[in-house]
């Protein structure tokens, strides 16, 4: 009998869907990748080193295109010449549907693990939650939400690209590093979680 192939790995532009959100971040295709980063970045240091004011930049902004936009028209009525080239703005019904279901799935998972947690006592996602929750809490003491913003960008520009190159070796220490983190969790339920007491469903029925 042969071996056994081992399974074949998915890539990470597959895992990033495939699509051009994949390829803009593994920059496969230079112009988004560079326009993104400029962007975001020309963002970050108008409104966080500059002192811009995000609604007071986006209305004038606006200001200024309408007031183009109005002049043009005006005169290409009275001069014969062309409208500005606008585009049907309109937003598709399947756009908003999938919108939609995509908010509902998240705000369902959202309380199911509240739900999870509060009824069903599941000590292992209550650590795992609050962990989260007070890791972000302290990096954003240090940061504010442009700012996150912003290293988040970076980081998906940057992070994918990485992986996607030195897989192999990130995987092998990924796994070494998920073997300690569970044998410490291990240590811990079994020297504290699991020494709490909780009421059963039988004790509650009694009640």
């Amino acid at each position: 009998m042969g071996e056994s192939m081992p399974p074949r790995r998915i890539s990470v532009h597959q895992a990033l869907g495939g699509g051009h959100v994949a390829d803009v971040l593994l920059w496969k295709k230079w112009s988004g990748g560079v326009l993104l980063l400029s962007s975001t970045t020309a963002s970050w240091l108008l409104f966080e080193r500059a002192g811009y004011n995000l609604l007071s930049f986006v209305a004038n902004v606006l200001l200024v295109l309408v007031v183009i936009l109005f002049l043009w028209a005006k005169s290409a009525s009275l001069l014969n010449r062309p409208l500005p080239p606008l585009p049907d703005m309109e937003i598709s019904e399947a756009n908003v549907v999938k919108a939609a279901d995509a908010l509902h799935a998240g705000i369902n998972r959202g309380l199911f693990i509240a739900r999870d947690i509060a009824i069903g006592r599941n000590w292992k996602l209550f650590v795992q939650v609050a962990f989260c929750l007070l890791l972000a809490s302290y990096i954003g003491s240090f940061f504010n939400f442009l700012t996150l913003v912003y290293i988040g960008v970076l980081l998906s520009l940057s992070v994918p690209v990485l992986y996607d190159k030195y897989q192999d070796h990130i995987d092998d220490k990924l796994h070494v590093a998920n073997r300690v983190i569970q044998a410490q969790y291990r240590k811990i339920d079994d020297s504290i979680l699991k020494k709490i007491p909780l009421q059963s469903n039988k004790e509650k029925k009694l009640q």
